[in-house]
């Protein structure tokens, strides 16, 4: 096979009660007519969504497929996630608010049948009064939260925020949390779709069902002392041509955040897998003879092992870099 390259993938489009149409009006990737859409999954090597490569020599082939046959090439110094790619990328749309749910840590997980996730939300847009829920409010235990769900009176329990463009939360496996109305994120996450709902807003579908809970898996998953949990405070470097800031260092990845002024061209090498996500502007990324034109919403793929990889502003642009760990030698 030829020296890899930077990658872009087709988004997978899911539907969602909650979704709304704006992944294509911010971002304009065309949606199926007259869908909800909640979520557009960015880089997956999930069973049954599985990213196919959208540009280069590589176009129409999976991630799924490199990572079984040039596991080394795209993954490098870092470990995979049971032969998968260990990161999931999604960018979120919440018309309505999501269910109260929470996702197993890695030591109750697979007794669960499940996979632990923990993930970061960076909100790219907000309307007014958005908000997050995240975490419960002091003194809440598990008794309290049993007899709150007994009498629909789940939301009080919760820490809200309200945010705001650029606000950005960690929230560990174990978190209860619910991503709310009027709110849009880029989603960085362990490779995992296990959710355990424990309370929707006492919602039904068309039909008049309601989505099914799991109040059992989550009550053994929930973290009762992950309590009003702040948003990310650090700030940016004062460097005015490439500024930065940290935003995640936990085991399960690292995530920064990063503006730069426009017409500049920089370089970057690693040793592992980093995804690159552009909030705002507009970028040009090159390697081993392939560009990558990248506008607002658009991700990008940067194997370990490329000679160096070329970026170029074309605007004043806001971007993440998301990455795994580099396991030790």
């Amino acid at each position: 096979m030829e020296p890899l390259y930077p990658l872009t993938f087709e988004p997978i489009l899911l539907e969602r009660i909650w979704g709304g149409r704006r992944i294509e009006s911010v971002y304009n990737k065309k949606l199926p007519l007259h869908v909800p859409i909640g979520e557009s999954w960015e880089v997956s090597d999930r069973p049954g969504a599985e990213s196919i490569i959208a540009n280069g020599p590589l176009q129409g082939l999976t991630l799924r497929w490199l990572m079984e046959h040039h596991r080394q090439a795209i993954m490098g110094k870092a470990k995979d996630t049971n032969g998968r790619f260990p990161l999931l990328v999604k960018i979120l749309d919440a018309q309505e608010d999501l269910s109260v749910q929470v996702h197993p840590p890695g030591n109750l997980a697979a007794s669960l049948g499940g996979e632990s996730k923990t993930e970061m939300w960076r909100v790219t847009h907000a309307d007014t009064n958005a908000h997050i829920f995240t975490g419960f409010k002091k003194g809440i235990t598990r008794e309290t939260f049993l007899k709150a769900i007994e009498e629909k009176q789940v939301p009080p329990l919760l820490h809200c925020h309200f945010v705001k463009e650029g606000d950005s939360i960690l929230i560990p496996s174990g978190g209860m949390h619910s991503l709310g109305a009027g709110t849009m994120v880029f989603e960085f996450q362990e490779n995992s779709d296990t959710t355990y709902r424990a309370y929707d807003w006492d919602r039904v579908d068309s039909q008049g069902n309601p989505r099914k809970l799991h109040l059992e898996e989550a009550l053994k998953s929930i973290d009762f002392n992950y309590v009003e949990p702040p948003l990310i405070q650090s700030k940016y470097s004062r460097n005015k041509t490439l500024s930065s800031r940290f935003l995640v260092n936990d085991p399960a990845f690292i995530c920064d955040e990063y503006q730069v002024k426009k017409n500049q061209r920089f370089y970057i090498t690693t040793t592992v897998p980093v995804i690159l996500g552009i909030i705002s502007g507009e970028l040009i990324l090159s390697g081993n003879g392939q560009s990558l034109h990248l506008k607002a919403g658009c991700f990008a793929l940067l194997p370990p092992g490329l000679d160096k990889t070329t970026i170029e502003s074309i605007s004043k642009t806001n971007y993440l870099m998301c990455q795994p760990h580099a396991t030790e030698v």
